[in-house]
């Protein structure tokens, strides 16, 4: 069965769904741009890795795959005898504690690539949860972007999470949960932003290349749709449940009830 709703479904900023998702969407989004290159072109899903001993359990659930922990040591091993405790009042008390081990995170983005150069003409983003959550993972995104920007490649940023602090966009009017940046290099610092609402399917939007050649269109409600289908989130998701954090205002959640009433049996 299709999404319930006409554009972004909320459910699936879900930490349980969401790491799964991120990769299917980016993936079909390189699928839906390949057939629209020209020889001259080529797609690449890449991997940024970076190190975090944040322990925000919210962000990690779900995502087993996409993190790789460091190594632990063997819980079968012997342990080692406790000191004998004392009598004596001031001597200091033995207790078991536990240190933060750094994990290492793996995020997919996409490259629209130069054939025979390999010049990197296009980045494509979907920002996570630790990109947009302060510490390691926003600053590293954010030292990544900043680099985009000030070079010669084009940057598609693709917001689809109500959470959190949205990236530096400057002059923004509306207050759209969900964006899509599209940053041209010969244009900046201009650069063309669609603010989506709950309301409103997602856009199609191009994909900027060398300014002769023709900017391939992503179709993205219906990359979107065939991804919801794909995955079965239709009998995974409980839609007896809240949206997930942040709290919708009072309009938004008035329209999700009428939404959802036909599911919930209301």
């Amino acid at each position: 069965m299709p999404s319930p709703f006409p554009g972004m479904n909320p459910y699936l900023e879900h930490p349980a769904f969401w790491s799964s998702f991120h990769t299917r969407l980016m993936v079909a989004i390189a699928d839906a741009i390949e057939p629209q290159l020209s020889s001259h072109y080529y797609v690449d899903v890449e991997t940024r890795t970076y190190q975090s001993d944040e322990s925000d359990e919210e962000i990690l659930i779900g995502i087993p795959d996409a993190i790789v922990f460091a190594k632990q040591p063997d819980s079968s091993a012997p342990e080692v005898p406790a000191a004998k405790e004392t009598v004596v009042a001031t001597q200091p008390r033995l207790e078991t504690v536990a240190v933060p081990m750094p994990i290492e995170i793996k995020e997919r983005y996409l490259e629209v690539r130069e054939m025979g150069t390999d010049e990197v003409i296009a980045v494509i983003e979907l920002l996570s949860p630790k990109n947009k959550r302060a510490g390691e993972g926003r600053a590293a995104y954010e030292k990544k972007r900043r680099l985009i920007l000030g070079s010669e490649t084009h940057l598609v940023e693709l917001d689809l999470l109500r959470g959190a602090k949205p990236m530096a966009i400057l002059g923004v009017r509306s207050l759209s949960p969900y964006r899509i940046l599209i940053s041209r290099s010969q244009q900046r610092p201009k650069a063309d932003l669609y603010g989506i609402t709950l309301q409103q399917p997602l856009p199609s939007f191009p994909i900027p290349l060398k300014s002769d050649e023709a900017e391939p269109i992503v179709p993205l409600q219906a990359v979107f749709d065939q991804v919801y289908e794909r995955a079965r989130y239709d009998t995974r998701i409980d839609y007896h449940q809240p949206v997930p954090p942040p709290k919708l205002s009072e309009a938004d959640q008035v329209w999700v009830d009428e939404l959802l009433a036909p599911i919930r049996g209301g």
